[in-house]
């Protein structure tokens, strides 16, 4: 299935690299290329992730790292909306 990328989760992923970058490059390139694959995961298996509370929303977790992937599936693709650390607040999507 082919994935599309809302400018919110585009942001995300530049500024999740950016902040891990400045500590630790190599990491950084770890935790991004896990956050890709996990998005390959999702345009493969689109149901495959858990639902959320908010109507049509999914959220599949990264392996081995904190990171949250919110998307919605669309009849021929899915939509990344947002990546997020799992440790911060509960995302509310927007209306």
């Amino acid at each position: 299935m082919k994935v599309r990328y809302r400018n919110r989760a585009l942001s995300d992923l530049e500024e999740i690299f950016r902040y891990l970058d400045q500590r630790n490059a190599s990491g950084a390139r770890n935790v991004i290329n896990a956050i890709y694959d996990a998005i390959a995961l999702i345009a493969k298996y689109p149901l495959g992730a858990e639902r959320t509370s908010h109507s049509g929303i999914r959220v599949k977790v990264v392996s081995r790292y904190p990171y949250k992937i919110f998307y919605r599936v669309d009849s021929d693709y899915v939509e990344i909306l947002h990546v997020r650390h799992g440790a911060r607040r509960p995302w509310i999507p927007e209306k």
